[in-house]
């Protein structure tokens, strides 16, 4: 059975808000598209340990392969308009 992908992304910074917003409208149709599930999104509740205050989204799609593949489909469109408007950490992992 294959293990869902996952992305995790941690915003830095946001120099631009318009851009961020325009660019998560684009973001979620290519993500939708391309068979990814917000699964958590915003600021964290609380923080732990050496955690930061500051937005995290998590995509879940239904195989590794679909996670890797998506960022290089649809989805750079939205990246073209996300251009420098955000400072983020952006990683892609197998699930357990």
């Amino acid at each position: 059975m294959a293990k869902n992908g996952y992305w995790v992304v941690s915003y830095k910074s946001v120099s631009n808000p318009a851009t961020l917003s325009e660019y998560g409208k684009l973001a979620a149709t290519a993500l939708e598209a391309l068979g990814g599930r917000l699964i958590a999104g915003g600021k964290p509740a609380k923080t732990r340990e050496a955690g930061v205050d500051q937005s995290v989204v998590i995509v879940e799609f239904h195989n590794l392969e679909k996670a890797l593949a998506a960022y290089d489909d649809l989805y750079r469109q939205a990246l073209k308009v996300l251009d420098k408007a955000a400072q983020r950490d952006f990683r892609i992992l197998e699930g357990r």
